[in-house]
């Protein structure tokens, strides 16, 4: 199925499973050990895929009350963001549940899954649009998530656009702080790389689509090859960002992702200054120095126009796409921003 297949408003836990064996056991404590765990199911009736580090279950039991939410980039891999989770996790000393939650279709279902759950239901939404992609992370929330837990969200690039929107549209939600690393929350299509990118993803994204499956037809290992040879510039590559970047190498993958982009560039135009405002005391941003997606320039100007707000820009030399090779130290950065808040979120 391709991106332009519309929402499906069913939901189902379907499948799950769990990187380490021993949680056939389960037992409790393993919850307490630093053991990723990948669930599979369906929400807005398009697979997605959740990574926990932590808790597993925040409706069982005496559980924490803070949940720390990743929700990635485009694309909406969660894998990417395994190392920098496990390392905030760690952080955090194992107190807090660390998940982080995937755009809808951007994973490569289990056997058990399709990337729908009925083709057979049509809806009138576009769960695989940049709307869609919204109300799929409130739907998530409102079906995983007590009510009454703190959420300390962490956005990358678009998605930090989707959690000020989550935030603008359902201002119940009980967010303590959103960080904003690298935030692509504005006039994407004028960047330097929007300018590159909004003719390839509005206009020549299906060109792509037959080499990808050409690609898909090889084998995985030599995929994985291939993926090292295209990342072989980057010193301290973390190599656990090479199977998520495999996943990709699948048609309806890439094109849910190649269509979000697409709306992207057409619909991120001026920044939410209301909302920002409205939310400026639980903000945390982090600007990149030389970020083709969103410019010093725009930096300069948020920081212009909210003297007050926690906004930072970059003195590490951390690119765009930071967990290739820095999730640990922007894990270990987000910690040292939030240190003094922990006690009173408890």
């Amino acid at each position: 199925y391709t991106a332009e297949l519309s929402q499906i408003p069913t939901h189902a836990v379907v499948s799950s499973r769990c990187d380490n064996l021993l949680n056939m056991m389960g037992s409790s404590v393993m919850e307490d050990k630093d053991e990723a765990y990948t669930e599979h199911l369906y929400c807005c009736g398009a697979v997605t895929e959740v990574l926990k580090f932590g808790t597993r279950n925040l409706h069982s039991g005496n559980q924490p009350k803070v949940l720390f939410l990743i929700i990635p980039g485009n694309p909406g891999v969660v894998g990417f963001y395994k190392t920098f989770m496990q390392t905030l996790h760690q952080t955090l000393g194992r107190r807090y549940p660390v998940w982080a939650v995937s755009h809808a279709g951007h994973c490569v279902p289990p056997d058990t899954m399709d990337m729908i759950e009925d083709p057979t239901v049509m809806a009138a939404g576009d769960v695989f649009g940049l709307n869609g992609q919204i109300e799929h992370k409130l739907a998530f929330l409102t079906e995983h998530v007590p009510r009454d837990s703190r959420l300390v969200l962490v956005g990358h690039s678009i998605g930090c656009y989707l959690i000020l929107e989550m935030m603008k549209r359902d201002p119940e939600l009980q967010v303590v702080k959103s960080v904003m690393l690298f935030p692509t929350i504005e006039r994407m299509a004028a960047t330097p790389q929007g300018r590159v990118m909004t003719p390839v993803l509005c206009r020549l994204r299906y060109v792509a689509y037959l080499p990808i499956f050409l690609l898909s037809l090889l084998p995985d290992v030599l995929k994985a090859f291939m993926v090292k040879l295209v990342f072989g510039g980057l010193r301290s590559l973390d190599h656990s960002t090479v199977p998520p970047t495999v996943s990709l190498i699948n048609v309806d993958t890439a094109a849910n992702a190649m269509y979000m982009g697409s709306q992207e560039m057409l619909e991120v135009l001026e920044r939410d200054n209301f909302t920002i405002n409205q939310n400026l005391d639980k903000l945390v941003f982090y600007y990149g120095a030389s970020d083709h997606w969103c410019p010093v320039q725009y930096y300069q100007e948020i920081k212009r126009k909210f003297p007050e707000g926690d906004i930072r820009l970059c003195s590490r030399g951390i690119r765009h796409a930071f967990v290739l090779d820095a999730g640990k130290e922007v894990a270990g950065m987000i910690f040292e921003w939030i240190r003094e808040d922990l006690q009173t979120w408890s």
